[in-house]
């Protein structure tokens, strides 16, 4: 049966992608989707947006960093991405006298452009489809173990082919659970440099409340440019390298986007879950995500606190805060869609028609009737697991001293081997200085009390060690045994918070020494968390392999069941392509918003004693000269951002969102709030993916920075 099964999902994922509302398309299968693409309005082929046969808009995309997308949009290697994307780059790059973060950059030369060692792009060559030769002796019936030793022997095998002909790496991927496996072969750029980013008050404007928000107002762009060795290759940083010379970049438009018209965005979204049963769902919405939320929350406010009252404490903490607060927020509004949009009850219902379907037929039934039980059953296990590993990430290494100085010490000091010690403690002292330079003790020692409270006084006793259960009381009682446990860091051997006690004690140190420091309290208190854990990380990955197995079935018997349904794989951060139409939403009853943003909003929302609503004086002389030049709209209005039904999640952010005629109007960099359930379940009502119009990034570039010399080298153009 399941033979029958695996030769039907080969034929649907080649010839099955027709007629959706949603979908993160392989560009390579664009073929299937032209005519719905070109009924809503495009004006271009699928071998402009994917082809190996000449330049196409692939060739002008790039993977940014580790988790981003940007877009090349001049003929000298020059490339947009989001402003919080190069974010942590950016914040390297500044210091008090030279804060970027805060006043922005703007290279009025190329000597100006700052290197930023780390930091690269990748472009895809080509990917393929190598789903047979990957599974060249694997069994369906074939014990799951000895499956994946197949899958792993073919996948080095063919990588090793491309790599060793070329100049070339390769990654093959699985998609559909294992079903069908596809190649991705890249070229990656080690020599990128900062060319622009505008000040935070642009760049961020709005910061946490208004992240995933919309209407948004936010001008999340920053320019960056690949530089190559002289004969245009990929090199190390080198003063002697030049800009890149790309085969494809992007003209930009000023003709701006109305309601209903055709947009795509191309790029290399994340992760998604679209074949999640109800049980997957439940946890998510209701054990993961408020446990995650709630320790977040105690971590943003104490770091917002003193980043308010000291600008060199937001300089050390506005990265690190970036980054937790954009899944915080992002969680909520998942939870929230999960509810109104009742995903639980339309997975637990699809469950219910699989069954019935299965009793269609005695060889189904007896080939898949124990699947969805066996896989509720796991996920009985999975769900206290998951809940024991998040308040443990969560809480635990939410605590800066803990995730940079106890673990290290544990890890290479106490659990070390004694011939790496001399090295390893010489480790542990440059790890602690480094870390000191962009640390901030009250923070810390205020997380680390709330996150420990929290900790002991909202978790499932059952699910504490037992070592550790003496901690557990009322609030009060945690609050004030975590307080004093605090301040034993500072007076007890190894002296974590006292830098300079640490530092001595380490330099002075023997292995016996060190070995004894393992009984201090705060190292049995990490002990027994880490310990606990790595054991349920470790059965958690079990069963997470497991239910990956029954996954593989489920999505396999799903696709012979709905011949009339499109399936379109999960995002892994691979290139997809989406597409969709510019469009308001009414998120609520009574509530209906419009499609785009102006300047005129973001001097509605100013509030100069709010950091995050805080209006650069530039950008208001602009906007009561209402000197826009050539980037306002036919009313008149600079237009700032938009919204359309673009199918995105996180890796997207950066992607180019192009028009019917293939130009830049865009670029993506967030989904509304009410939406963000769609990494788990797409809802075209609620649903959008939110995108800086192009007008406004061409505007502070030309009008605000004047940086006339990018505006000359960018194809602009007024369709």
């Amino acid at each position: 049966m399941k033979k029958i099964l695996l030769s039907s999902i080969i034929t649907i994922l080649s010839f099955g992608l027709l007629m959706a509302d949603e979908g993160m398309w392989l560009p390579i299968f664009l073929k299937y989707n032209e005519a719905e693409m070109q009924s809503l309005g495009f004006k271009l082929t699928a071998e402009d947006v994917y082809s190996v046969n000449h330049n196409s808009m692939k060739d002008a995309i790039v993977l940014f960093g580790g988790g981003c997308t940007g877009e090349l949009i001049s003929s000298q290697g020059l490339l947009l991405t989001n402003h919080h994307c190069g974010y942590s780059q950016v914040q390297a790059h500044s210091t008090m006298e030279h804060n970027y973060l805060q006043d922005g950059f703007w290279a009025k030369t190329k000597a100006e452009e700052i290197p930023t060692p780390g930091l690269t792009v990748t472009f895809l060559i080509y990917m393929e489809d190598v789903t047979k030769q990957v599974l060249k002796g694997a069994d369906s019936n074939m014990p799951e173990k000895e499956r994946q030793a197949i899958v792993k022997r073919n996948t080095e095998t063919i990588i090793a082919r491309v790599e060793n002909t070329t100049p070339f790496k390769a990654a093959i991927k699985p998609f559909y659970y294992g079903n069908q496996y596809f190649m991705f072969v890249t070229l990656t750029y080690r020599d990128v440099r900062l060319v622009g980013v505008p000040p935070e008050s642009i760049g961020k404007f709005g910061g946490d409340s208004d992240n995933w928000m919309w209407p948004r107002h936010t001008g999340d762009f920053s320019l960056w440019r690949i530089y190559t060795d002289k004969n245009g290759n990929p090199a190390d940083y080198s003063p002697e390298n030049v800009p890149m010379k790309p085969a494809k970049w992007f003209p930009i438009s000023i003709g701006g986007v109305d309601e209903n018209d055709f947009t795509l965005v191309f790029g290399y979204p994340g992760t998604t879950h679209q074949f999640y049963t109800s049980d997957a769902v439940d946890i998510v919405a209701n054990v993961q995500n408020p446990i995650a939320i709630q320790a977040r929350t105690i971590r943003l406010d104490a770091m917002k606190r003193y980043m308010n009252q000291d600008p060199r404490v937001r300089l050390m903490y506005s990265a690190k805060a970036n980054s937790i607060s954009n899944g915080w927020k992002k969680w909520q509004g998942e939870s929230k869609g999960i509810r109104e949009s009742k995903v639980v009850e339309l997975k637990q219902k699809e469950e219910q028609e699989f069954t019935k379907w299965l009793k269609t037929s005695p060889n189904l039934q007896a080939e898949l009737g124990t699947l969805l039980p066996d896989m509720e059953q796991l996920y009985r296990t999975y769900r206290k697991d998951i809940q024991t590993v998040t308040y443990i990430n969560e809480c635990l290494f939410g605590v800066e001293m803990i995730q940079k100085v106890i673990h290290p010490y544990d890890r290479l000091l106490i659990h070390g081997q004694e011939a790496d010690f001399d090295k390893n403690i010489q480790r542990v002292i440059d790890t602690y200085k480094g870390f000191q330079e962009s640390y901030y003790m009250p923070i810390d020692k205020e997380c680390f009390v709330n996150l420990m409270t929290y900790y002991f006084t909202s978790q499932d006793r059952t699910l504490i060690p037992v070592a550790l259960q003496k901690y557990c009381g009322s609030e009060l009682q945690v609050k004030a045994m975590m307080e004093q446990l605090w301040e034993k860091m500072s007076t007890t051997v190894p002296y974590f918070t006292d830098p300079a006690k640490f530092v001595d004690y380490l330099s002075k140190a023997t292995y016996k020494k060190i070995a004894k420091s393992a009984n201090a309290e705060i190292m049995t208190l990490y002990e027994e968390l880490y310990n606990q854990y790595v054991s349920t990380y470790s059965r958690n990955r079990e069963t997470e392999n497991a239910l990956n197995e029954k996954y593989r079935d489920y999505v396999n018997a799903l696709m012979v069941k709905d011949t009339d349904k499109v399936f379109y794989p999960d995002a892994n951060l691979t290139m997809r392509v989406t597409y969709g139409q510019v469009k308001g939403f009414a998120p609520a009853d009574g509530v209906k918003y419009n499609y785009y943003t102006t300047l005129d909003g973001i001097i509605a929302k100013e509030d100069p004693d709010v950091y995050d609503y805080k209006v650069d004086p530039r950008l208001k002389q602009l906007w009561e000269a209402k000197d826009y030049g050539r980037y306002a709209n036919s009313r008149g209005e600079l237009p700032v951002a938009f919204i359309a039904s673009n199918h995105t999640t996180g890796g997207n952010s950066g992607s180019p969102v192009i028009n019917a005629n293939g130009h830049l109007v865009g670029t993506n960099f967030d989904r509304v709030w009410e939406g963000t359930m769609s990494d788990i379940h797409y809802d075209v009502n609620r649903c959008r993916n939110i995108s800086l119009d192009a007008r406004y990034f061409l505007f502070i570039v030309d009008k605000f920075a004047n940086a006339q010399n990018l505006i000359e080298e960018m194809t602009i153009v007024e369709d």
